[in-house]
């Protein structure tokens, strides 16, 4: 990522925290990695003022307590928080999680391929994407 600010992963499976980690460190990607493990805490993470903001949110959809979408909704009403971007990277190929996701603006839809080279690329992808891209 061009910025140098953190990347903040929501994300409740341990394996799955695990090789994001992994692959951001093998495409050369040297922002900090932050991990909230469900809505609630990437919210409470988002609203502390000691925190730096990210420059991207990496967010699964299924989680306890509050899941992606339930996460998407609140962040998008808040004036601090509705410009972070947001990819959804997730394992399910609803069409109603994808329409729903699409609905509430985040920047991309990203089913996690099972296979770890498979993952790499769409980290890489990722990457190259906000590298390249525009921010305001």
């Amino acid at each position: 990522m061009r910025s140098k600010k953190p990347i903040l992963l929501v994300e409740d499976d341990r394996i799955d925290c695990m090789t994001v980690t992994r692959a951001l460190k093998e495409i050369n990607v040297t922002n900090q990695l932050e991990i909230a493990n469900n809505g609630e805490e990437a919210l409470a993470f988002l609203r502390n003022g000691n925190n730096t903001r990210p420059c991207i949110i990496l967010l699964d959809l299924n989680m306890p307590r509050m899941n992606g979408l339930e996460f998407v909704k609140v962040a998008r009403q808040e004036d601090l928080l509705r410009g972070i971007p947001v990819v959804v990277l997730t394992t399910s190929k609803d069409e109603h999680d994808r329409v729903e996701s699409f609905d509430l603006n985040v920047a991309g839809y990203m089913v996690k391929p099972v296979d770890y080279r498979k993952f790499v690329e769409t980290m890489k992808t990722i990457n190259m994407y906000w590298t390249l891209s525009e921010l305001p």
